[in-house]
């Protein structure tokens, strides 16, 4: 048996793709319709005029409500008591009684009416018809014809049937055009209250960065989709603006504290931040959200349009050639913050950090602080710079050691260099310790004695000494965020002990992590400042999680477009009681005029040598000298172990006191004990701190 296998037709081969062809086309066709400017224009005309409609309804009912209860009263009265004004709250509670008991005298006297209305209907109706009755007498009499009597009635019968035919006439149009009269006039009253969304008005009715009145702050709040915020000002009714302190002038715009009723958190607020700025017709740029010290209570900033574009001048170190600069009472001129006020920054004993995304003005607001410093001539530069394209060539000359580069052998002359510092710093307490101060290097000290100069360390792009992993003689590596890092212990001990003794340490970074920039160092510093940065977490990381909990937002920047700006925290600049950062538009100094300003104050100073790389004295291994010393005894004086060390270097160990020595154990976890009343030094202690330190070098390996 044959059996035949048929085929089934076979279908088009490029069906499937012409009903694919056919779809785009039609999504095509689709979209185009729905952007095309004319499809715009229809929508942007209805979503406006049913606007208006609604709108005016909304307004009407609102004004009918109140005219006819006491629903003003009470929102006035609410609004006293949130503001805790106790005599307001006397006068509307007597107005609200006032007007009830007018309201129920009108409501008596119409219910008297109505019961005497059939009363004065007789008495009205026979009077007419008697008056009528009268005129017709008298007619009648004065024409000599009976019929007159009864003419004055007729005409008054007549008089009422045209009415009617009148009315007959009318009323069908009039009862057709009431409900078309009525939408006319509540549209007219939504247009004149501007009830549209902004979006939706013509161009030339729009409110485009206009003047900030306390009813626009009111209904911005309102929009800002929190039902608890709307529900509260929506009872508020017109006495909304209760809520609102004075708006003050400040700088290139208006500030204005806004009391937030129950159930609304601050937080709320500031994470509406966009769209609270385009409910008042502003970018988000263009407003800055604060806390005060009132509770449940936001401090708006809001600029005027466009001005927070416009550039703030020059540097006064750049139009006055006679300026001057103290370490110990001037402040630097850094720019103006956004009330247009001087915001200058006092650098005295401060460790400074700077962080930013990489081409948004760090280096210059670093250097511009640098720049007026320079003018001081008892202060001593020593930089690293890790970017090396010359942005500090200025200071060549100026400074006592200028490294420029981002190698791994740079970040070794930088490491070198903060770990010279820590000695330094370690000498002066030494030497104060000597001298039995207690009060640290004070001004008159800093004058007299060469040996407390006030010195300044500044690392610029510190994020590459943070990444580096090169690894020293020592096994140690110079860079990294770990504790085996020596380039991060060194900056620590800066942080822990530089101010008291005039030595501190400025940085600059990119891109703040944990990574790049560990929590140790960068909360050691006193003045924290930060450009645009991406993330609300960099952030807190720049600033700190205070400041940025409190408002303050660099990640809210204009990448490229706010260069120069920063937000900074901390001490040494004004700010507002209780506010917690401030934002700075820095004055911009290029590099051409940084040479020039340089050169002033290297006229001021006598001939610095600048060198490139510090002669480095190869690393003394405190560590190991102290357990050389101590040996095999178990315990040993601390009288003794310094005075064997000093036998052992004498150079190295001049300058070291009890203190220094606990100081070396405790970076170990480690401190000295007492025996006999007497302090002394361990062997166990010594041996635990030589294993920790391995331990730590295995780990960074």
């Amino acid at each position: 048996m044959t059996v035949t296998m048929i085929k089934a037709p076979e279908r088009p081969a490029d069906a499937s793709n012409q009903r694919e062809r056919r779809r785009t086309r039609l999504r095509t066709i689709t979209r185009a319709a729905l952007t095309h400017e004319r499809t715009q224009l229809a929508y942007r005309f209805a979503v406006r005029h049913t606007s208006y409609v609604a709108g005016g309804t909304r307004v009407v009912a609102r004004r009918a409500w109140d005219g006819r209860t006491t629903a003003r009263y009470e929102r006035m009265i609410r609004a006293a008591e949130a503001a805790g004004l106790m005599d307001e709250i006397k006068e509307w509670e007597q107005r609200a009684q006032s007007f009830k008991a007018a309201r129920h005298k009108r409501r008596m006297d119409t219910l008297k009416a109505m019961i005497h209305a059939p009363k004065a209907i007789a008495y009205a109706t026979t009077g007419g018809a008697g008056i009528l009755l009268m005129l017709g007498i008298l007619l009648a009499w004065a024409n000599h014809d009976a019929h007159d009597v009864l003419t004055p009635i007729e005409t008054v019968i007549d008089l009422v049937r045209w009415t009617a035919f009148i009315a007959g006439i009318v009323w069908s149009p009039a009862l057709f055009a009431a409900p078309w009269i009525g939408l006319a006039a509540v549209w007219a009253v939504g247009r004149h209250q501007h009830t549209a969304p902004q979006w939706a008005l013509p161009i030339q009715d729009r409110d485009l960065g206009g003047p900030i009145t306390p009813s626009i702050v009111v209904v911005a709040f309102r929009d800002l989709g929190i039902s608890a915020l709307r529900k509260a000002i929506e009872a508020m009714g017109d006495v909304g603006a209760a809520m609102l302190s004075p708006i003050k002038l400040a700088g290139c715009g208006v500030e204005i504290d806004v009391q937030l009723p129950s159930g609304v958190s601050t937080e709320e607020i500031q994470n509406k931040r966009r769209k609270l700025a385009e409910n008042l017709n502003r970018h988000e740029h263009e407003v800055f959200i604060t806390i005060p010290p009132q509770p449940r209570t936001v401090r708006l900033w809001i600029a005027d349009s466009g001005a927070l574009d416009e550039p703030i001048g020059a540097s006064p170190l750049m139009l006055d050639e006679n300026a001057t600069a103290d370490y110990y009472t001037g402040s630097a001129p850094w720019g103006q913050n956004l009330r247009g006020d001087a915001a200058d920054v006092s650098v005295f004993q401060r460790h400074i950090l700077l962080t930013g995304l990489s081409n948004q003005g760090k280096t210059a607001a670093l250097r511009a602080l640098a720049l007026w410093l320079a003018l001081d001539t008892t202060v001593d530069f020593y930089i690293a710079d890790l970017k090396g394209v010359g942005d500090w060539r200025g200071f060549l000359g100026l400074a006592r050691l200028l490294i420029q580069g981002p190698t791994d052998e740079h970040v070794a002359q930088a490491t070198d260099m903060v770990e010279w510092g820590v000695e330094e710093m370690q000498k002066r307490i030494a030497l104060l310790e000597q001298s039995g101060s207690t009060q640290g290097v004070t001004r008159e000290m800093a004058r007299t004695d060469p040996r407390f100069k006030p010195i300044v360390l500044i690392v610029d792009e510190a994020q590459v000494a943070y990444g580096s992993g090169a690894i020293g003689d020592d096994k140690r590596p110079y860079g990294g965020s770990k504790a085996t890092s020596r380039y991060f212990q060194a900056v620590k001990k800066i942080h822990d002990q530089g101010r008291a003794v005039n030595v501190t340490i400025w940085e600059g970074t990119q891109d703040p992590t944990d990574e790049n920039l560990p929590k140790r160092s960068r909360e050691g510093n006193h003045i924290r400042g930060s450009l645009v940065l991406g993330t609300e977490s960099q952030s807190k990381m720049a600033l700190g999680e205070a400041p940025v909990d409190a408002g303050a937002a660099p990640h809210k920047l204009r990448r490229g477009l706010d260069k120069g700006t920063l937000v900074v925290a901390g001490e040494g600049i004004k700010m507002e009681p209780g506010q917690a950062s401030v934002t700075i538009r820095t004055y911009f100094i290029s590099g051409d005029d940084a040479v020039v300003l340089t050169d002033r104050a290297k006229a001021r100073r006598e001939g610095v040598a600048t060198v490139h790389k510090l002669e480095v004295v190869k690393p003394v291994d405190h560590l190991a000298n102290l357990a050389i010393v101590v040996g095999d005894e178990k315990r040993v004086r601390t009288t003794e172990v310094l005075h064997r060390l000093k036998a052992r270097d004498h150079k190295a160990y001049e300058h070291w006191t009890g203190s220094r020595l606990k100081a070396l154990l405790a970076e170990y976890g480690e401190e000295p004990g007492t025996y006999d009343g007497y302090p002394v030094v361990r062997w166990e202690s010594v041996q635990r701190a030589l294993e920790r330190r391995e331990e730590e070098i295995e780990e960074a390996q």
